[in-house]
């Protein structure tokens, strides 16, 4: 297996980008011994690509970026609003000089018809995404989407459902980005979704299934990376659990329940426990 390791920017603080709390979230990582961090993108692109990558050479730090539709930018309603919003992302990951965007980025998080997805909405799906995979391929840019729970979309809630619609574009540079948490409430298991991905999984939340510290909750770790193993993964599993240390994170993320560890905390046993089941 080829993996790096990694830290959401939402492992240190709110998604909320400026350029001082990027600074700060790019140096814990750093410290914190991660080979990359995961700069999840601000939906406004108010990002100095060029700040940033002094700032993770000084680091001696890796990147990739992901990007999550809002509300208004969901594929199905508003496809023009999401292709060229999906179309800035990549562009400043190319800027960036890397060539990973993932993200949910199959719809705006939180926005529902009220209805499964029909076959029209899915065809509109396909048409944008088969539009932004050709324009991030000419940057050199693969693209992963990952799917999440029934409570946050109606779109694409498991491995299979963003596959079938990969398969439908019929593009080489779309991937499927995996999520511990949302594969814990949606998938029958860990091990068979990421079988069935083979070599279209490239990247992975690391999280609990209450966002904590990893194996203090119920995610089945041993099957999951069990599958990592059979498949000889290549990508990055990247932490994503989160602290009530940080200021803001408990509103962002219903995070109700005071976290028994900091963020720091978090990281690190994280990372020590990553380590200690792939090499």
């Amino acid at each position: 297996m080829n993996v790096k390791f990694g830290a959401s920017l939402l492992s240190w603080i709110t998604p909320n980008w400026n350029s001082e709390a990027g600074k700060y979230a790019i140096e814990k990582t750093g410290k914190a011994g991660f080979d990359l961090i995961e700069i999840l993108l601000p939906p406004s692109m108010e990002f100095n690509a060029k700040e940033v990558k002094q700032q993770l050479k000084d680091n001696n730090l890796d990147v990739v970026c992901s990007l999550n539709l809002p509300k208004d930018a969901h594929i199905a309603f508003y496809p023009k609003v999401a292709e060229r919003l999906m179309k800035q992302a990549v562009d400043k990951t190319s800027e960036l000089e890397t060539n990973f965007l993932g993200g949910v980025l199959h719809g705006g998080i939180g926005a529902f018809s009220g209805n499964p997805l029909t076959e029209n909405e899915a065809e509109i799906i396909v048409e944008v995404w088969s539009k932004v995979a050709d324009y991030a391929k000419e940057k050199g840019v693969n693209i992963a989407i990952e799917p999440i729970n029934r409570y946050e979309t109606y779109v694409c809630n498991t491995a299979k459902n963003v596959l079938d619609l990969i398969s439908k574009t019929g593009r080489d540079n779309l991937f499927l980005h995996l999520d511990t948490f949302h594969m814990n409430i949606e998938e029958n298991n860990f091990f068979d979704p990421i079988i069935l991905a083979g070599n279209k999984l490239k990247h992975v939340h690391m999280t609990e299934s209450h966002r904590g510290m990893l194996g203090e909750g119920a995610v089945n770790w041993n099957e999951f990376f069990k599958a990592l193993k059979e498949i000889n993964f290549e990508g990055n599993l990247v932490l994503e659990n989160f602290s009530s240390s940080i200021p803001g994170m408990q509103q962002m993320v219903s995070l109700w329940q005071k976290s028994p560890h900091d963020a720091e905390e978090l990281a690190r046993g994280s990372l020590k426990f990553m380590k200690n089941h792939i090499i």
